[in-house]
């Protein structure tokens, strides 16, 4: 099939799960309650996809408060007790978060029992989205480590742990995100790939890696405010990218000052094209979408596209991110109409 549809991962949660319209919304139950809640709204977020066209599902991060910190959740040698302040991308804004104060290591299982709930629903490709290496170390406080490369290195492992677990149990694609790559681009290069690699070692199922310059959330709007007419970060890192083993590269495409022509460099991959902006409440048209594909087409080969939302759409309204899932089933079948 040209032109699939998928999303970034996240999707809003039910206000019977969870506070709408909020990151790290706190959970309305608890125990028992919570799981039954959490499998109910991840078999909710996976009929919302396929009634809206999307042929690559995810399990929309139901049973996740927050993309990095539903994996550590579950890792040992982290404290949630004693929760610091620390500077989140470059001290882009300020966030209480966990210490690590002993070695990493998995409790078990983390995301079985969505992934396994999803994948039973559906007859669909299913993604499943892990944070990054270099992302989550840049959302945890190090008491132990004292090296950023040793602990990157350190939850690269229980990553591919996890995620050969995640294939095992029928998973067709893995994404790992890294927002933290378009803030540490040197690092990028010199070891933030081989840690992101590390963590998809062994893997035979599809690999990703999303980069994005972040939710519509304020604190990443006045960030982009000021990053200059062009956004031409990823040129220092798309590279280094291209020669990975990671076979699918995911980027915002639509309303985004992120100069096309850049994918160029990313020869040999899968694009994961972003033609829905998660920063507004507009609805795209099937039409402005097959628009965003004819851009995207001059620089990727069409059989080498996958259709996807800029970014997660957890902090959105349910309605809003449901039209524009709605939009993006209707315009990847009108761009494999007009394009294939």
């Amino acid at each position: 099939m040209l032109f699939p549809a998928t999303n970034a991962g996240s999707l809003p949660k039910p206000e019977w799960l969870a506070e709408p319209n909020t990151l790290w919304a706190p959970w309305k139950s608890s125990g028992a309650e919570l799981a039954r809640a959490k499998r109910d709204a991840t078999l909710l977020a996976v009929k919302i996809q396929e009634d809206a066209g999307i042929d690559i599902l995810t399990e929309g991060e139901q049973a996740r408060q927050h993309f990095v910190h539903g994996f550590l959740e579950n890792v040992e040698g982290i404290d949630f007790a004693h929760r610091v302040e620390m500077g989140i991308r470059n001290d882009r804004y300020k966030a209480m978060v966990p210490q690590v104060v002993a070695p990493l290591r998995l409790k078990g299982r983390v995301h079985a029992d969505e992934a396994r709930t999803a994948r039973a629903h559906t007859t669909r490709q299913l993604k499943f989205t892990l944070p990054g290496p270099m992302t989550l170390i840049d959302t945890v406080a190090d008491r132990h480590y004292g090296d950023r490369v040793k602990m990157a290195f350190a939850f690269a492992e229980l990553l591919n742990e996890e995620a050969k677990a995640l294939q095992a149990d029928g998973v067709d694609v893995i994404q790992f995100d890294e927002p933290a790559f378009n803030v540490y681009m040197a690092e990028v290069s010199d070891w933030g790939i081989k840690a992101l690699e590390r963590a998809a070692q062994g893997l035979t199922c599809a690999t990703a890696v999303h980069i994005c310059y972040g939710y519509g959330i304020k604190a990443n709007i006045d960030w982009k405010n000021a990053l200059g007419a062009e956004w031409r970060q990823y040129e220092q890192i798309f590279p280094a990218i291209a020669k990975s083993a990671i076979q699918q590269v995911a980027i915002e495409c639509v309303n985004s000052r992120v100069p096309l022509d850049l994918l160029k460099l990313l020869d040999g991959k899968v694009v994961q094209a972003g033609v829905i902006d998660v920063a507004n409440d507009t609805i795209e048209t099937p039409e402005s979408i097959v628009k965003t594909v004819e851009a995207v087409l001059k620089f990727v080969p069409k059989e080498r596209i996958v259709l996807t939302t800029n970014c997660g759409m957890a902090p959105m309204r349910r309605d809003i991110a449901e039209a524009k899932l709605n939009a993006l089933g209707a315009g990847a079948k009108l761009a494999r109409q007009r394009l294939g």
